[in-house]
């Protein structure tokens, strides 16, 4: 497929970019022993872009014939000549960069393409009767397995030439447990850019039985107490925050529209002992879900620092963002299918881990809550966020008690990690399984160590 793109951008005048982009989907679904779905879809194409008097034009098509993708290239030209008029600021010259070029398979593929559709359907069709005998307070349980085949091919007529296969497993359990007309809804997920085994082999099982165990035993779980407290976030709490409220202020695009972040590189917005990521690679666990070599421009994905040691250090840029700023791409252009422009999108986004034990951080503790798996949340370009929390227990004196119910944690990101005391040598993804929403859904991945911080936590009324 490289060469069939290099062959259509010859004789071509100016900046072109020209992308291949396949995906496979396969979904098995079921609901309280039913079968709800077994489906395959797929979908390719090719992606044209150029950029023609300052101006970016862009098309795709599904049929992969030269003549069909040099007629997109026609019209892509054609629609950046209509709208030049319009533009205030024209895109200034993209910057040189690190281009990939060769092939960048990511392993896996092969060991998923290996498994038939019956076996998916009998793993979640038996994960899901696993779930169910697990207690008889369950009013419902559910078991899902996504996964995307993902292909693509990227050319530019300044030096990008690549390609690259993964795969993204993902797989999800929810347990709703009832008593007296309460009820209580508890998911566990995995996902992985990975094979068959980076999900399959992290014992499936033990996540059904979290997930109902907890459900059954939030519904007599107290209330707890509001205000500011100490807390030891858990990874998946930690890659939430630092993908929603800080992740999102640093995309250059929003940094430009007057995020939280902007204007403030070499300002200490965090504690010294962050150090905050985002990176194409799965640094310090494997088979971080938001994984890629190579971004949508060509440009190789490697680790970009945000945050070192408390200071802001750096944006998330493509091409266009990092010339208007006189910064580096950082390979952070991101597309969903084909016929999607490429946005500025996080990959795997996580604070470095530290030095401390998890058993220290909470034995430094005298009251306060260690808090894990997020049940909701949202945040804004300002940072600031409100979280729920799945499962939170007590800490008393240094040791972890009992479940609380209800618990929901505010207050703006960067404070936040202005209070943070204690970072963890222990570290984990743990969001490889969502999707982040801008514009166009995206894999992404967040984790990190355990933290100790102080933040705002409110809760609902027991009954």
């Amino acid at each position: 497929m490289r060469d069939f793109l290099k062959d259509a951008l010859a004789g071509v005048d100016g900046f072109a970019e020209l992308r291949w982009h396949a995906k496979t989907f396969r979904d098995v679904q079921v609901n309280n022993g039913r079968l709800d779905s077994s489906t395959v879809r797929r979908r390719d194409g090719i992606a044209v872009r150029v950029l023609h008097q300052g101006t970016w034009g862009f098309a795709s098509t599904s049929d992969l014939s030269l003549a069909a993708v040099r007629q997109a290239l026609d019209e892509a030209r054609a629609g950046a000549r209509a709208t030049a008029s319009l533009r205030s600021e024209r895109v200034p010259d993209l910057p040189a960069v690190a281009f990939g070029r060769g092939e960048f398979d990511q392993p896996g593929v092969a060991e998923v393409l290996a498994r038939s559709m019956d076996e998916r359907v009998a793993m979640v069709v038996d994960l899901e009767a696993f779930a169910r005998a697990q207690s008889r307070q369950l009013s419902s349980t559910r078991a899902m397995y996504r996964e995307i085949i993902e292909e693509k091919a990227i050319v530019t007529s300044d030096g990008a030439d690549c390609a690259f296969r993964l795969v993204r497993p993902e797989l999800y359990v929810f347990a709703t447990a009832q008593r007296d007309g309460q009820l209580q809804t508890v998911s566990q997920s995995m996902g992985a850019t990975g094979g068959w085994s980076c999900v399959f082999d992290r014992d499936p099982r033990a996540m059904a039985i979290r997930a109902v165990h907890t459900a059954v035993d939030l519904l007599s779980a107290p209330a707890p107490e509001g205000g500011k407290a100490v807390v030891v976030m858990a990874p998946s709490i930690v890659g939430l925050l630092v993908h929603e409220a800080i992740g999102h202020t640093v995309e250059a695009d929003f940094v430009q529209a007057g995020s939280a972040a902007r204007g403030r590189l070499g300002e200490q917005v965090a504690s010294e002992k962050v150090t905050l990521c985002d990176s194409g690679v799965s640094e310090h666990a494997p088979w971080a879900g938001g994984t890629i070599p190579v971004d949508d421009e060509g440009v190789l994905a490697g680790r970009t620092e945000i945050i070192r040691q408390g200071k802001l250090v750096g944006y998330l840029h493509n091409r266009e963002s990092a010339a208007r700023m006189g910064m580096t791409p950082t390979g952070n252009a991101r597309a969903w299918e084909y016929s999607d422009e490429p946005l500025i999108r996080m990959r795997n986004t996580y604070i470095e881990p530290g030095q401390e034990s998890v058993d220290e951080l909470i034995a430094g503790v005298k009251d306060g809550y260690l808090v894990d798996g997020p049940r909701n949340g949202q945040a804004d370009a300002t940072a600031e966020f409100m979280f729920g929390v799945s499962c939170a227990r007590r800490i008393r004196d240094g040791k972890v008690g009992e479940l609380v119910r209800g618990v929901t944690l505010t207050g703006n990101a960067f404070e936040v990690l202005r209070t943070v005391d204690g970072v963890s040598s222990e570290f984990q993804w743990d969001l490889g399984s969502g999707h982040c929403g801008k514009g166009q859904p995206m894999k992404v991945d967040a984790g990190g160590p355990f933290i100790r911080c102080r933040v705002m936590l409110a809760g609902e009324q027991a009954a």
